[in-house]
């Protein structure tokens, strides 16, 4: 009797979560106009229309959590507004539907170098070499946004030495 309500807690769980996977969409099903919003969202970004682009982008993702490309182009839109910190979270999201998705470990890579992080950015260009059998744009970009380094701002914005007197 004690333990009925521990196996029933159980059983529950294990319901809940057979179900779960049970109803997922595998990636090639994506919702039609979740795509259509992410090719709107792709032309207001080029336009320079980043807040627009956002809001189709994120419609985009109501629609259907799992397009990876809404994600991507988010990244890119804020990359654009120099929000690198941002954008790295964007091409994570991606990257946690398909870890070997080439477009967004390319751009989290020069995200990465936007921030500062050149190291963690050759981690991503050899996975990026890795997934891209043959010569591929987005490896070509990555190392060529490797080679610029950093921004100028990320360079100058330095942590005081311990001891160093403050500016304030």
């Amino acid at each position: 009797m004690r333990l009925t309500p521990i196996a029933l807690s159980i059983a529950l769980a294990l319901a809940t979560m057979a179900s779960a996977g049970h109803g997922q969409k595998p990636d090639d099903q994506i919702n039609p106009r979740s795509t259509a919003l992410v090719q709107e969202g792709q032309a207001l970004t080029a336009a320079g229309k980043f807040n627009e682009a956002i809001d189709l982008l994120e419609t985009a993702l109501v629609v259907d959590p799992r397009n990876r490309a809404a994600f991507i182009e988010l990244g890119r839109v804020a990359q654009a507004q120099k929000l690198p910190g941002k954008a790295i979270r964007f091409y994570a999201e991606a990257l946690a539907i398909e870890p070997n998705d080439v477009n967004a470990l390319a751009g989290q890579g020069e995200a990465l170098v936007q921030r500062g992080a050149v190291e963690r950015a050759k981690q991503n260009l050899a996975k990026v070499q890795t997934a891209c059998k043959g010569a591929c744009p987005q490896a070509a970009a990555l190392s060529a946004a490797i080679a610029k380094g950093p921004p100028a701002e990320v360079l100058s914005a330095r942590v005081p030495e311990v001891g160093a007197p403050k500016t304030d």
